[in-house]
């Protein structure tokens, strides 16, 4: 059974039909990337699937418990943690107060301890700025914040938004050893990204979206692959 299982699912900004009936999985302890272009849909799903848009219709299934109608909070506190694209960090808040803020939804406070241990050891510049504003970070260590406090809610899934936007090349190649290292402790994850070679590196399933719906689905290899795949997201002519 999914740890994660959006079936037929549509979303609307007003009148503009945004998912058209997309449906998806996610097994425990994969990575499933989600690749397309702009506009795509990509953070619409996963906006739909933390509550932060309403779905129209179809469902969204958290393992075996159908999570589409609960609000925001209430899916992070069922297992869903998300870094969102742009980060949001709180720039006026420290590194330690951001991360503080990832774990609003629990009260075991030994293993808030251990997991505030972990993102430090993940995260080495984090510890080194605990004091330091958000807002005076690098987009490198802001995009570290964005997850370390992601993961500070101790996430079943974890969905990631555009990891990689803005970033120096060697920065990017930190932030995708980062989500293997996660995934390689237990932490399940769903990565939306643009850059679909270095995600479908990563990654052990792939779906391709385009204008709201997926055209294509299949393991990260095949993927790589895929003539269309290969002219369309990896850059070949």
């Amino acid at each position: 059974m999914a740890l994660l299982e959006v079936k037929d699912l549509h979303t609307y900004y007003g009148k503009i039909h945004a998912l058209k009936g997309i449906s998806l999985t996610v097994e425990e302890g994969e990575i499933v990337t989600l690749i397309g272009g702009n506009g795509a849909g990509k953070t619409t799903t996963l906006n739909t699937i933390c509550g932060i848009v309403p779905a129209a219709s179809g469902k969204v299934i958290l393992d075996d418990r159908d999570i589409t109608r609960l609000r925001p909070h209430e899916i992070v506190a069922m297992g869903v943690g998300q870094s969102p694209e742009g980060r949001k960090i709180f720039k006026r808040l420290s590194v330690r107060e951001n991360l503080d803020m990832g774990s609003f939804t629990r009260g075991d406070h030994d293993g808030i301890a251990q997991d505030l241990e972990f993102v430090f050891a993940t995260f080495p510049r984090l510890k080194e700025r605990e004091r330091q504003l958000g807002g005076t970070l690098s987009g490198g260590e802001q995009q570290m914040l964005a997850m370390g406090r992601a993961m500070m809610g101790r996430p079943r899934i974890l969905l990631l938004d555009e990891p990689s936007m803005g970033l120096a090349p060697l920065l990017v190649r930190d932030i995708f050893r980062i989500i293997a290292y996660l995934n390689e402790q237990g932490t399940t994850i769903l990565l939306v990204e643009q850059n679909a070679l270095m995600a479908l590196d990563v990654a052990n399933r792939g779906y391709v979206m385009q204008t709201g719906i997926i055209t294509l689905a299949d393991d990260a290899k095949s993927l790589q692959q895929n003539e269309t795949v290969r002219k369309a997201y990896l850059g070949e002519v």
